[in-house]
């Protein structure tokens, strides 16, 4: 009731005092009737044509993704779930629908749209997609988007999708009957309302804890909240999409890459930065990749697998530990991997075999297998070094570092014996 109540006496209000006099905005002379059918305007020959299809991609995309936006939101008050898919057709079919009826773009989600308020505010609000209201939104303080008009609806307390059957009528019925009522509506009093409409969507509780989990997720939801409040919908869409990208786009081409190290008395192998008490194998590195090696890291993983095997070789040296022998890459984390990627082990395994090392392979997934098959790789690096666990990589690489260290005692012993 609060939100009729604040438009009454504020209509009453000015009505009695002639505020529009006094630099009041007011909705003014409203053209009653409903919108004349449009289809017959629509023309395929147009010189614009061009410009309003690229126009009609970009409103589009931006669009579907401010209201499948709007609806996780409140399908998270809510627990229901939302459909792109479903989005996306209920999108198209309402704009082809508002097109031929001279309406203007329809951007909400169809779950959103369930919690449509039967009051007059409602009207205002939903009449604002018509020619008729589109000067009068665009002078309101905040973006009168399907984020304020679904944060309406939602205050609002409707439960069904009725309340659509009843809003359609009772707009219907305005428009024909009762747009001077609205003559002197101020402007202000329909911006308060979308405004502490929206203040009740603000979750302070959940920005403190994206500071607490990851700051990037933080600076993200702040930009995009100051580009919602200092511009508009769109602009705090694109502020979010943009860094989220760029976040996705570093962390592919920068994977973790890491060191595993043997679990004491286990035959697991984990992180040695994780886990302190893993410890090296002599004479073995092993490194696991951590996401599908393709063409953006495939220069970034063979520097940084190269870079671990400089750092190995230093530390056994000024350890005065055994010499380094098998390089073990796990690939259990590898999903996928483009011809970059192959040709980036192609050349990993020429450079540790130049070392005087072996490169085993352990665990890599059945896409991986197909491909390093094809390209004749897996027979560069011989079908007997590549397994199916890391244990198994490691006990072969022992059994192949104590035999040959066996031969090699064997030959000197026989070469004392003859000098003898």
């Amino acid at each position: 009731m609060a939100p009729l109540t604040t438009v009454i006496l504020g209509s009453l209000l000015v009505y009695l005092t002639h505020a529009e006099k006094h630099g009041v905005q007011v909705i003014g002379h409203l053209k009653k009737g409903l919108n004349p059918p449009s289809a017959s305007d629509l023309a395929f020959g147009s010189p614009h044509l061009m410009a309003a299809i690229k126009t009609g991609i970009v409103i589009g995309i931006i669009g579907l993704a401010e209201g499948i936006a709007v609806g996780r939101t409140f399908a998270m008050f809510k627990n229901y779930h939302i459909d792109g898919n479903k989005e996306m057709i209920a999108f198209g079919m309402m704009n082809i629908a508002g097109s031929c009826t001279s309406c203007y773009l329809t951007a909400g989600t169809g779950q959103a749209l369930f919690y449509l308020p039967f009051d007059p505010l409602r009207m205002l609000l939903i009449v604002q997609n018509t020619r008729h209201f589109m000067e009068i939104f665009q002078l309101l303080a905040v973006t009168a988007g399907p984020f304020s008009r679904t944060a309406v609806n939602f205050n609002a307390g409707s439960r069904s999708a009725v309340s659509n059957i009843v809003m359609a009528t009772a707009v219907m019925f305005t428009l024909l009957f009762l747009t001077p009522l609205f003559h002197y509506t101020p402007l202000v009093v329909l911006s308060s309302i979308i405004i502490a409409a929206m203040l009740g969507l603000l979750d302070y509780e959940a920005a403190i804890h994206l500071w607490k989990i990851d700051k990037f997720d933080f600076f993200i939801c702040l930009g995009a909240y100051l580009g919602v409040v200092l511009g508009s919908v769109e602009i705090g869409l694109i502020i979010s999409i943009t860094v989220s990208l760029l976040r996705i786009i570093l962390f592919v081409a920068r994977p973790r890459t890491m060191v595993l190290g043997n679990i004491p008395n286990s035959g697991i192998y984990r992180s040695m930065d994780q886990y302190q008490i893993a410890n090296s194998v002599p004479g073995i590195l092993i490194l696991q990749i951590d996401a599908p090696v393709f063409f953006a890291n495939a220069s970034y993983l063979r520097e940084r697998i190269s870079r671990w095997i400089y750092e190995e070789e230093d530390r056994l040296k000024s350890a005065e530990e055994a010499s380094l022998h098998y390089v073990i890459l796990d690939l259990s984390a590898v999903g996928s991997i483009d011809t970059s990627g192959i040709s980036m082990l192609e050349e990993l395994m020429k450079n540790v075999h130049r070392k005087g090392l072996q490169l085993v392979l352990a665990n890599p997934q059945s896409e991986v297998m197909k491909k390093l098959d094809k390209s004749k790789l897996i027979d560069k690096i011989g079908q007997g070094w590549i397994f199916l666990t890391v244990g198994e990589a490691v006990s072969a690489c022992n059994f192949m570092l104590h035999t040959c260290k066996s031969i090699h005692v064997a030959v000197d012993q026989n070469a004392e014996e003859n000098k003898v």
